[in-house]
Protein backbone atom coordinates (compact mmCIF):
# COMPACT_ATOMS: atom_id res chain seq x y z
CA UNK A 1 0.00 0.00 0.00
CA UNK A 2 2.66 2.40 0.98
CA UNK A 3 4.58 1.63 -2.29
CA UNK A 4 1.17 2.48 -4.36
CA UNK A 5 1.00 6.16 -2.44
CA UNK A 6 4.46 6.71 -3.28
CA UNK A 7 4.09 5.94 -6.98
CA UNK A 8 0.89 8.14 -6.94
CA UNK A 9 2.35 11.13 -5.82
CA UNK A 10 5.31 10.68 -8.19
CA UNK A 11 3.33 11.10 -11.25
CA UNK A 12 0.79 13.68 -10.00
CA UNK A 13 1.36 17.04 -11.55
CA UNK A 14 2.55 19.32 -8.47
CA UNK A 15 2.12 23.40 -8.43
CA UNK A 16 5.76 25.10 -10.01
CA UNK A 17 5.01 28.93 -9.35
CA UNK A 18 1.02 28.74 -9.06
CA UNK A 19 1.05 26.88 -12.24
CA UNK A 20 0.73 23.18 -13.13
CA UNK A 21 3.51 21.39 -13.92
CA UNK A 22 3.42 17.53 -15.39
CA UNK A 23 6.20 15.63 -13.57
CA UNK A 24 7.35 12.20 -13.90
CA UNK A 25 10.13 10.14 -11.54
CA UNK A 26 11.88 7.10 -12.57
CA UNK A 27 14.40 5.19 -10.63
CA UNK A 28 15.69 5.36 -6.98
CA UNK A 29 15.71 8.85 -5.33
CA UNK A 30 19.15 7.86 -4.03
CA UNK A 31 21.11 7.67 -7.25
CA UNK A 32 22.44 10.57 -9.00
CA UNK A 33 19.61 12.72 -10.13
CA UNK A 34 19.18 13.91 -13.95
CA UNK A 35 16.38 15.90 -15.08
CA UNK A 36 15.47 15.40 -18.94
CA UNK A 37 15.15 18.69 -20.95
CA UNK A 38 13.01 18.44 -23.88
CA UNK A 39 12.81 19.80 -27.54
CA UNK A 40 10.40 22.93 -28.53
CA UNK A 41 9.31 25.16 -27.96
CA UNK A 42 5.36 23.15 -28.75
CA UNK A 43 7.51 19.74 -27.23
CA UNK A 44 6.82 17.29 -24.47
CA UNK A 45 8.64 14.76 -23.01
CA UNK A 46 6.54 11.67 -24.37
CA UNK A 47 8.72 9.90 -26.88
CA UNK A 48 11.58 9.97 -24.02
CA UNK A 49 9.39 8.36 -21.07
CA UNK A 50 7.86 6.32 -23.29
CA UNK A 51 11.14 4.76 -24.82
CA UNK A 52 13.83 5.52 -22.48
CA UNK A 53 13.27 6.82 -19.12
CA UNK A 54 12.61 3.20 -17.38
CA UNK A 55 15.88 2.00 -19.07
CA UNK A 56 17.93 5.20 -17.86
CA UNK A 57 16.95 5.05 -14.33
CA UNK A 58 17.95 1.02 -14.49
CA UNK A 59 21.87 2.43 -15.28
CA UNK A 60 21.77 3.79 -11.59
CA UNK A 61 20.42 7.78 -12.18
CA UNK A 62 17.44 8.96 -11.04
CA UNK A 63 15.48 10.24 -13.90
CA UNK A 64 13.21 13.08 -13.64
CA UNK A 65 11.33 14.09 -17.03
CA UNK A 66 9.16 17.22 -17.04
CA UNK A 67 6.96 18.99 -19.52
CA UNK A 68 7.81 22.59 -19.67
CA UNK A 69 4.95 25.04 -18.86
CA UNK A 70 2.54 25.84 -21.02
CA UNK A 71 4.09 22.70 -23.55
CA UNK A 72 2.74 19.22 -23.79
CA UNK A 73 1.04 18.05 -20.52
CA UNK A 74 1.73 21.52 -18.35
CA UNK A 75 -1.12 23.09 -19.16
CA UNK A 76 -1.10 27.17 -18.64
CA UNK A 77 -2.93 29.60 -20.70
CA UNK A 78 -0.77 32.23 -19.41
CA UNK A 79 2.37 31.08 -20.14
CA UNK A 80 4.86 33.23 -21.18
CA UNK A 81 7.38 30.81 -22.67
CA UNK A 82 10.40 32.33 -22.53
CA UNK A 83 13.87 30.78 -20.78
CA UNK A 84 13.60 32.85 -17.50
CA UNK A 85 10.18 31.27 -16.95
CA UNK A 86 11.83 27.48 -17.63
CA UNK A 87 14.39 28.49 -15.09
CA UNK A 88 11.09 29.04 -12.64
CA UNK A 89 10.15 25.45 -13.60
CA UNK A 90 13.55 23.83 -13.31
CA UNK A 91 14.07 25.83 -9.83
CA UNK A 92 11.31 23.81 -8.59
CA UNK A 93 11.77 21.19 -9.17
CA UNK A 94 15.12 21.29 -7.43
CA UNK A 95 13.22 22.71 -4.65
CA UNK A 96 10.38 19.57 -4.63
CA UNK A 97 13.15 16.95 -4.78
CA UNK A 98 15.56 18.84 -2.10
CA UNK A 99 18.23 18.75 -5.16
CA UNK A 100 21.55 20.91 -4.26
CA UNK A 101 22.89 19.34 -7.98
CA UNK A 102 21.70 17.44 -10.98
CA UNK A 103 23.16 16.37 -14.50
CA UNK A 104 21.08 18.37 -17.11
CA UNK A 105 20.05 16.12 -20.50
CA UNK A 106 18.90 18.52 -22.79
CA UNK A 107 17.56 17.58 -26.59
CA UNK A 108 17.45 19.60 -29.16
CA UNK A 109 15.96 22.81 -28.26
CA UNK A 110 16.02 21.83 -24.43
CA UNK A 111 19.64 21.98 -25.12
CA UNK A 112 19.35 25.54 -25.42
CA UNK A 113 17.51 25.58 -22.15
CA UNK A 114 20.06 23.41 -20.35
CA UNK A 115 22.71 25.29 -21.36
CA UNK A 116 21.35 28.80 -20.59
CA UNK A 117 20.60 27.57 -17.35
CA UNK A 118 23.87 25.71 -16.56
CA UNK A 119 25.35 29.52 -17.38
CA UNK A 120 23.09 31.13 -14.43
CA UNK A 121 23.06 28.25 -12.21
CA UNK A 122 26.04 26.40 -12.46
CA UNK A 123 26.36 25.85 -8.31
CA UNK A 124 23.22 23.18 -9.50
CA UNK A 125 24.52 21.41 -12.50
CA UNK A 126 26.85 18.63 -11.69
CA UNK A 127 27.36 17.74 -15.30
CA UNK A 128 25.77 19.46 -18.93
CA UNK A 129 24.92 16.52 -21.57
CA UNK A 130 23.28 18.27 -25.02
CA UNK A 131 22.02 15.10 -27.10
CA UNK A 132 21.40 16.44 -30.96
CA UNK A 133 20.95 19.95 -28.94
CA UNK A 134 20.99 22.87 -30.80
CA UNK A 135 23.77 25.57 -30.14
CA UNK A 136 24.09 27.54 -33.28
CA UNK A 137 20.79 28.30 -34.44
CA UNK A 138 20.85 30.20 -37.58
CA UNK A 139 23.82 28.13 -38.87
CA UNK A 140 21.32 25.32 -38.41
CA UNK A 141 18.42 27.09 -40.46
CA UNK A 142 21.00 27.99 -43.03
CA UNK A 143 22.57 24.14 -43.53
CA UNK A 144 19.13 23.12 -43.55
CA UNK A 145 18.44 25.74 -46.66
CA UNK A 146 21.56 25.23 -48.69
CA UNK A 147 21.53 21.75 -48.33
CA UNK A 148 18.49 21.27 -49.56
CA UNK A 149 18.74 23.93 -52.78
CA UNK A 150 21.52 21.08 -53.23
CA UNK A 151 19.18 17.88 -53.08
CA UNK A 152 16.68 19.63 -55.43
CA UNK A 153 18.57 21.73 -57.71
CA UNK A 154 16.92 22.59 -60.64
CA UNK A 155 13.65 22.03 -59.14
CA UNK A 156 11.69 25.29 -59.27
CA UNK A 157 8.96 24.40 -56.86
CA UNK A 158 11.31 23.62 -53.73
CA UNK A 159 13.67 26.43 -54.56
CA UNK A 160 10.46 28.69 -54.75
CA UNK A 161 9.60 27.59 -51.27
CA UNK A 162 13.30 28.10 -50.04
CA UNK A 163 13.62 31.56 -51.78
CA UNK A 164 10.55 32.42 -49.82
CA UNK A 165 12.17 31.42 -46.78
CA UNK A 166 15.32 33.09 -46.83
CA UNK A 167 13.06 36.70 -47.38
CA UNK A 168 11.27 35.89 -43.47
CA UNK A 169 12.22 37.41 -40.75
CA UNK A 170 15.07 35.18 -39.18
CA UNK A 171 13.76 36.04 -35.39
CA UNK A 172 10.32 35.23 -36.09
CA UNK A 173 8.61 31.64 -35.29
CA UNK A 174 8.07 31.67 -39.38
CA UNK A 175 11.26 31.30 -40.41
CA UNK A 176 11.99 28.63 -38.06
CA UNK A 177 9.25 26.29 -38.43
CA UNK A 178 9.32 26.50 -42.39
CA UNK A 179 13.08 25.51 -42.01
CA UNK A 180 12.36 22.79 -40.12
CA UNK A 181 9.28 21.75 -42.31
CA UNK A 182 11.49 21.39 -45.06
CA UNK A 183 14.17 19.10 -43.37
CA UNK A 184 11.01 17.54 -41.74
CA UNK A 185 10.10 16.92 -45.43
CA UNK A 186 13.50 15.78 -46.87
CA UNK A 187 13.80 13.28 -43.48
CA UNK A 188 16.11 15.17 -41.69
CA UNK A 189 15.00 13.69 -38.58
CA UNK A 190 14.84 10.16 -39.07
CA UNK A 191 17.41 7.33 -38.72
CA UNK A 192 18.02 6.07 -42.21
CA UNK A 193 18.06 2.31 -41.62
CA UNK A 194 16.03 1.22 -38.57
CA UNK A 195 16.96 -1.70 -36.56
CA UNK A 196 15.02 -4.08 -35.04
CA UNK A 197 15.38 -2.60 -31.34
CA UNK A 198 14.59 0.78 -32.75
CA UNK A 199 11.42 -0.05 -34.74
CA UNK A 200 9.86 -1.78 -31.52
CA UNK A 201 10.75 1.03 -29.23
CA UNK A 202 8.91 3.65 -31.41
CA UNK A 203 6.01 0.61 -32.17
CA UNK A 204 5.62 0.33 -28.37
CA UNK A 205 5.61 4.29 -27.94
CA UNK A 206 2.74 4.30 -30.47
CA UNK A 207 0.66 1.83 -29.30
CA UNK A 208 1.02 3.23 -25.79
CA UNK A 209 -0.59 5.67 -22.55
CA UNK A 210 2.44 8.49 -23.75
CA UNK A 211 1.65 8.65 -27.37
CA UNK A 212 -2.07 9.20 -26.62
CA UNK A 213 -0.71 12.18 -23.90
CA UNK A 214 2.15 13.47 -26.97
CA UNK A 215 0.18 16.76 -26.43
CA UNK A 216 1.55 20.02 -28.41
CA UNK A 217 0.59 23.40 -27.84
CA UNK A 218 1.11 24.89 -31.47
CA UNK A 219 0.64 28.74 -30.19
CA UNK A 220 3.86 27.92 -28.49
CA UNK A 221 6.69 29.02 -30.68
CA UNK A 222 4.47 32.28 -32.10
CA UNK A 223 4.61 33.14 -27.93
CA UNK A 224 8.19 32.41 -27.26
CA UNK A 225 9.42 34.43 -30.53
CA UNK A 226 6.91 37.25 -29.21
CA UNK A 227 8.20 37.13 -25.77
CA UNK A 228 11.86 35.62 -25.79
CA UNK A 229 14.31 38.36 -26.80
CA UNK A 230 17.00 35.44 -27.20
CA UNK A 231 15.22 33.82 -30.11
CA UNK A 232 18.13 32.76 -32.84
CA UNK A 233 21.08 31.92 -30.48
CA UNK A 234 24.70 30.56 -30.96
CA UNK A 235 25.49 29.44 -27.43
CA UNK A 236 29.10 28.06 -28.42
CA UNK A 237 30.47 31.08 -26.31
CA UNK A 238 28.43 30.37 -23.26
CA UNK A 239 29.70 26.53 -23.09
CA UNK A 240 32.87 27.76 -23.27
CA UNK A 241 32.48 30.20 -20.22
CA UNK A 242 30.66 27.22 -18.64
CA UNK A 243 33.65 24.99 -19.60
CA UNK A 244 36.24 27.37 -17.94
CA UNK A 245 34.07 27.72 -14.78
CA UNK A 246 34.06 24.13 -14.05
CA UNK A 247 30.82 21.84 -15.23
CA UNK A 248 31.78 19.53 -17.78
CA UNK A 249 29.64 19.16 -20.74
CA UNK A 250 29.22 16.38 -22.87
CA UNK A 251 27.92 16.16 -26.49
CA UNK A 252 26.59 13.23 -28.37
CA UNK A 253 25.02 13.45 -31.92
CA UNK A 254 23.53 11.25 -34.54
CA UNK A 255 25.82 11.08 -37.52
CA UNK A 256 22.49 11.52 -39.88
CA UNK A 257 20.98 13.86 -37.44
CA UNK A 258 21.12 16.02 -41.12
CA UNK A 259 20.10 19.52 -39.61
CA UNK A 260 23.85 19.89 -38.43
CA UNK A 261 26.51 20.42 -40.61
CA UNK A 262 29.97 18.69 -40.87
CA UNK A 263 31.24 22.25 -39.57
CA UNK A 264 28.89 22.01 -36.57
CA UNK A 265 29.63 18.57 -35.52
CA UNK A 266 33.28 19.77 -35.81
CA UNK A 267 33.07 22.69 -33.53
CA UNK A 268 30.71 21.25 -30.85
CA UNK A 269 33.31 17.97 -30.49
CA UNK A 270 36.21 20.55 -29.87
CA UNK A 271 34.14 22.43 -27.59
CA UNK A 272 33.34 19.16 -25.21
CA UNK A 273 36.57 17.41 -26.00
CA UNK A 274 37.50 14.23 -27.54
CA UNK A 275 37.00 11.87 -24.67
CA UNK A 276 33.07 14.14 -23.99
CA UNK A 277 32.10 13.48 -27.59
CA UNK A 278 29.85 10.67 -29.20
CA UNK A 279 29.16 10.62 -33.15
CA UNK A 280 26.76 7.48 -33.69
CA UNK A 281 26.20 5.67 -36.30
CA UNK A 282 22.92 4.85 -38.23
CA UNK A 283 21.32 7.60 -35.61
CA UNK A 284 19.65 10.72 -36.53
CA UNK A 285 17.71 13.69 -34.32
CA UNK A 286 15.98 10.81 -32.08
CA UNK A 287 19.23 9.15 -30.77
CA UNK A 288 18.04 7.73 -27.42
CA UNK A 289 15.53 5.68 -29.36
CA UNK A 290 17.24 5.13 -33.42
CA UNK A 291 20.30 3.85 -30.79
CA UNK A 292 18.96 3.81 -27.01
CA UNK A 293 21.94 0.92 -26.15
CA UNK A 294 24.78 3.41 -27.09
CA UNK A 295 23.56 6.22 -25.97
CA UNK A 296 22.57 4.66 -22.57
CA UNK A 297 26.03 3.69 -22.61
CA UNK A 298 27.76 6.55 -23.57
CA UNK A 299 25.38 8.60 -20.65
CA UNK A 300 26.93 6.25 -17.80
CA UNK A 301 30.55 6.22 -18.78
CA UNK A 302 30.61 9.89 -18.54
CA UNK A 303 28.37 10.77 -15.59
CA UNK A 304 27.23 7.93 -13.79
Amino acid sequence: MKSLILSLILVFPFLAKGQNLYIKTYGNEKNKPLIFIHGGPSGNATLFEGTTAQNLAAQGFYVIAYDRRGEGRSADPDAKFTYEEAFQDLNSIYKKYDLKKAILLGHSFGGLVATLYTNKYPQKVNALVLAGALFAQQETYDHILNSIKKIHNGDSKTLNKIAYVEKLDKNSAEYRKRCFDLASDENYFKMPNPTTASKKLYADYEAGEFYKNNIRNKNAPLLFYQNEKQNNIDTRTILKKIKTAGVPIFAIYGKEDRIFSSEQITSIKKLAGENHFAFLDNCSHYLFVDQQDEFLKQIKRWVK
